[in-house]
């Protein structure tokens, strides 16, 4: 997982994310991209669009995609999804301390904020010391800075102009791609960490909401806010103090102009683009060979990067805890799902062949583990990894084992006579998950379970995983990466994204009676030991570990992993397509052929 998935593009992914896209939906009718064409017909664009509308443009405080970040800053180091090497972007090089408790870095020269101040080594101490190192910040990002048992955090100081040094209690193999998290200005952000509300948190928990005029987002990325219009678009204009030049010393990007139009429907996304009103769209399984058998009277090229980098999974809401006296979960509910045979039996019933066949049109392959197959540290399944085709007689005698039986109507039971029966969310328009949700439904009524699935507004969706946790069963995806830590969110019990089991975060309800299972604390556990672990086939064997606990245990139960395509117009040059980055992860030296 990157976490899936940035620093450039990638490395931001890379700390798991919640995936709210498995596939990018591009347009609508009311925001028709032809309009901006046409109004910028001589200034050098890129129309893609996003789903829904960004939820902030504060980095910090961002959990969710879609996100403006992945083109609108940057770090000290970026992953290249090509070569998958960690490389110098911020900084030109580093140097690995002796004790490899570890680095220096030192910063390019001249580098600026888009409004032209100077970015230094102050804005790098600011940027970890004052926001991801704060605890009075709510930030995802400090999860996977976080190091050992301890849960120590770096030590980050100046050395001088240039130079910045990061220190940690023990080794901690991951650090140079954590350290890929995006800088932020402190010239624009400071004040608002020292000013504090009427409760005594930081006024910087409302800094740079969705609401804040766009001239004042100061970034360092290739691109900078244009405009935001709610529900319709979000513009974006080169950045001229971006850092990066071409090989005659010409100012990167060289695309002036990007627009996302925000759209909820994939099927509009695929007219908008066959019409020509966008540059790009992801293609979708039911989009393919509609697709396909266009491309050269549409002047457009599919790219195929094999498995994608994700994670697509059912989970079943694990938390005993209780809010004002009352359960989070019905406690009936929760016997079922915290029984491991139950969880076991849900992934025997789910026909992911006939799921892959028919929604995915054979685009796609069984999905088994939470590392991506790219990765060096995926335990492949004749290594040793459970797997669970589908088995719906396996199904039926694991959930008898634990105590279920059937009515003389086939409708499954628990031991106090109670009809299972649960209701399984996930996020409306995304039709490619509503599509599994409907097969699921079919799937676990021929074990005898009732599943009312219901596809909700994103917003309301999240605010029930995230907030009040008020909530039976989820289909989500996370985005990946190939360093298993940038999960640790997820795999920690204190993690921001530990879902399937959530401890309350900073400023939400305390929970009584939160328990977390050893097989989960022994996950944690492994993870910071993994990350402790210098030699790479050591660290291999532990995150086989992880892998082996989760199969077994099935805290997230993994479907499929669909191909990475994308469909993109043959106007622009120097795509250099990556499964880890998609066809813009270069966006800086991507051109524009008129």
């Amino acid at each position: 997982m990157i976490l899936h998935k940035k620093i450039s593009n990638q490395a931001k992914r890379s700390w798991l994310l919640i995936s709210l896209i498995a596939f990018t939906a591009m347009t609508i009718a009311a925001c028709n991209p032809s309009n901006f064409k046409s109004t910028a017909a001589q200034v050098p664009q890129l129309v893609s669009s996003i789903l829904s509308d960004p939820k902030t443009f504060n980095y910090a405080l961002s959990s969710e995609s879609p996100n403006i970040f992945g083109i609108t800053f940057e770090g000290l180091t970026t992953e290249n999804p090509i070569t998958a090497e960690i490389e110098p972007n911020l900084a030109e090089s580093w140097e690995t301390a002796d004790d490899n408790l570890g680095f220096t870095f030192t910063l390019r020269e001249n580098l600026k904020w888009s409004d032209g101040q100077p970015l230094t080594v102050d804005d790098v101490v600011f940027t970890y010391n004052e926001i991801y190192l704060n605890e009075a910040i709510p930030t995802n990002a400090r999860d996977v800075l976080r190091i050992g048992e301890s849960r120590a955090l770096p030590n980050v100081k100046k050395i001088d102009d240039r130079r910045v040094q990061f220190t940690t209690s023990e080794p901690f193999a991951p650090f140079l791609g954590v350290l890929g998290l995006p800088i932020l200005p402190a010239h624009a952000l400071e004040k608002s960490i020292k000013t504090k509300d009427q409760e005594g948190k930081p006024i910087f928990l409302s800094k740079w909401g969705v609401d804040t005029p766009v001239d004042q987002i100061i970034v360092n990325g290739p691109y900078k806010l244009e405009g935001y219009d709610t529900s319709q678009r979000v513009i974006f204009q080169r950045n001229p103090y971006y850092w990066r030049k071409g090989l005659q010393g010409e100012s990167q990007p060289y695309i002036e102009r990007i627009v996302w139009p925000i759209v909820e429907s994939t099927d509009t996304s695929l007219l908008q683009f066959r019409s020509g009103s966008l540059d790009t769209v992801a293609v979708t399984p039911d989009y393919f060979s509609l697709l396909k058998k266009q491309e050269k009277q549409g002047n457009f090229t599919i790219y195929n990067g094999g498995p994608a980098t994700g994670t697509t999974f059912v989970f079943f809401n694990l938390n005993k805890g209780r809010r004002d006296g009352k359960p989070l979960v019905d406690p009936a509910k929760s016997r079922w799902f915290n029984t491991v045979e139950f969880r076991q039996a849900v992934a025997y019933a789910i026909d992911r062949q006939t799921m892959i066949n028919n929604t995915f049109r054979g685009l796609g392959q069984t999905q088994n583990s939470p590392i991506t197959i790219q990765s060096p540290f995926y335990l492949a399944p004749e290594e040793g990894l459970k797997t669970y085709d589908y088995n719906p007689e396996k199904a039926k005698e694991l959930l008898r084992k634990a105590g279920f039986k059937y009515n003389a109507q086939g409708q499954l039971l628990d031991a106090e006579g109670n009809r299972v029966r649960f209701t399984l969310l996930t996020n409306a328009g995304n039709r490619i998950r509503e599509a599994m949700g409907a097969q699921i439904r079919q799937d676990l009524g021929k074990i005898g379970m009732q599943v009312d699935f219901t596809p909700l507004a994103w917003n309301t969706y999240t605010d029930k995983l995230s907030n009040t946790l008020d909530w039976d069963a989820s289909i989500l995806g996370f985005s990946g990466g190939l360093e298993p830590n940038s999960g640790v969110n997820l795999w920690s019990p204190e993690g921001g994204l530990h879902m399937f089991n959530q401890k309350p975060q900073a400023g939400q309800k305390p929970i009584e009676g939160w328990e977390v299972a050893p097989w989960e604390a022994r996950i944690g556990e492994l993870y910071i030991q993994a990350a402790r672990e210098l030699d790479v086939a050591k660290r291999k064997e532990i995150y086989a570990e992880t892998q082996k606990i989760t199969q077994e245990n099935l805290p997230l139960i993994y479907l499929v992993n669909p191909y990475s395509l994308s469909a993109v117009r043959n106007k622009f040059v120097n795509i250099k397509y990556s499964v880890l980055g998609g066809p813009f992860w270069n966006i800086h030296e991507i051109n524009i052929i008129q």
